[in-house]
């Protein structure tokens, strides 16, 4: 019987739907893809809510890897921007979700991390 590991994929998933809502008003642009309100008008707020799910997912692999899990705590991030390529790049217009999900994410990381 295996086990899932619940905070390393709420970290993963937090870094990469951080990640993809970064830097979706870039990728958006150099494509001409639509974007969202909070993209077009406040462009400083969804860079901020995926930069602090990323600090957190960060904060979640360091203590990783201090606690003697540096392969899980590198996985971390280098799964994160992998999953954000594959969120931007697949769903274009619907990677804008990562509004909602990276900061929700986030508050499951932790509420699992705190437990």
């Amino acid at each position: 019987m295996s086990s899932i590991d619940v905070g390393f994929i709420l970290a993963v998933a937090a870094f990469g739907w951080g990640l993809s809502l970064a830097t979706y008003r870039i990728v958006a642009g150099l494509y001409r893809w639509p974007m969202g309100a909070w993209q077009l008008e406040r462009p400083r707020l969804p860079r901020a809510i995926g930069a602090l799910a990323m600090t957190l997912a960060i904060f979640f692999a360091a203590a990783r890897g201090y606690g003697g899990h540096a392969l899980s705590a590198w996985g971390i991030p280098i799964l994160g921007i992998a999953w954000a390529v594959f969120w931007t790049g697949f769903l274009r217009v619907g990677a804008q979700s990562a509004l909602l999900l990276a900061p929700a994410a986030a508050m499951l990381l932790i509420v699992r991390w705190l437990s």
